[in-house]
């Protein structure tokens, strides 16, 4: 109750008060949709009260800095070990991926190699390597059980590396073309010459005996596997010649030649299964060899 000059007035009640400001809330709302009347009221009042929302938001933000600032020596050392730790781990992954990639490029290019001699090709983990003096054989991981056989060819992406000499049920030996009991024959490749290539013991290094001065051979002549013997596919490097001694006391030529595969690299050799009907390849521009001349 409220009075006024002497008169009382009710004071009106609330239910009153509801409907009252719901009318004029919606005349309001009315009146902005279609004249924009209180844009600018809007506007004047979002001005009025940024400097209370600077303020109000101005604690938190002084908090954040005053944190971070004051944060501690032992976080960062934990911060820079960890990144240290992560940034190991991240060389050591890089490392193993181009160990693999390169792995995977040998054996690549070994069953690209033996896919123009061979009807079937494996490519076998390299188990051990002989320590015995002037001996040269390997252990490759097959056997009788993987249809492995005596006399089967061993090479690589570049050349013969040997033959298998002994089988067991799940590994082999292998002698390769370096030792010195081992023998195989081969041509010139430039033009068709024959002849034999022994091992000697060393690792790197053939000798090519039993032909005189007449011979037409030469330094840097590739020498390739002639399939006589029906051992290795035909056309398939050897060595390439490397030292000639022509002596006028001796009835022979002195002839030295590496071997053109690889045979102190690489944890895999390649075991090949021949196909008679397959066409001999044709690598006369390997090793630095000049192509063989028709007649």
């Amino acid at each position: 109750m409220i009075t006024f000059r002497g008169r009382s007035i009710r004071a009106p009640t609330n239910l009153t008060r509801l409907v009252l400001l719901t009318i004029l809330s919606v005349l309001l709302i009315i009146l902005d949709h279609q004249g924009q009347h209180l844009q600018r009221i809007r506007s004047t009042l979002a001005l009025l009260a940024f400097p209370i929302q600077l303020v109000a938001a101005l604690p938190m933000r002084v908090g954040t800095a005053v944190s971070d600032f004051f944060a501690t020596e032992h976080t960062l050392k934990e911060n820079l070990e960890t990144l240290r730790t992560e940034r190991l781990e991240l060389l050591d992954r890089l490392q193993k991926f181009e160990v693999l990639e390169a792995e995977n490029i040998r054996l690549r290019d070994m069953l690209g190699s033996a896919a123009r001699v061979a009807k079937r090709a494996v490519a076998v983990e390299l188990l051990e390597v002989s320590l015995e003096p002037f001996s040269r054989r390997i252990v490759i991981a097959r056997g009788t059980h993987d249809d492995v056989h005596v006399g089967q060819p061993v090479i690589d992406a570049h050349g013969i590396m040997g033959q298998v000499t002994q089988v067991s049920a799940y590994r082999s030996y292998a002698t390769l073309i370096t030792d010195p009991g081992h023998a195989i024959p081969v041509m010139v490749n430039r033009n068709g010459l024959r002849t034999l290539v022994f091992g000697t013991g060393d690792q790197d290094t053939v000798r090519v005996p039993y032909l005189t001065a007449s011979a037409d051979i030469r330094e840097g002549d590739l020498l390739i596997s002639s399939g006589m013997g029906e051992t290795f596919p035909p056309g398939y490097p050897v060595a390439a010649v490397t030292h000639i001694v022509n002596d006028p006391n001796e009835a022979f030529l002195e002839i030295t030649a590496k071997p053109t595969a690889r045979l102190n690299h690489g944890k895999q050799v390649l075991l090949i299964w021949q196909d008679p009907a397959a066409p001999a390849p044709m690598r006369s521009g390997a090793a630095g060899a000049k192509p063989a001349k028709e007649k």
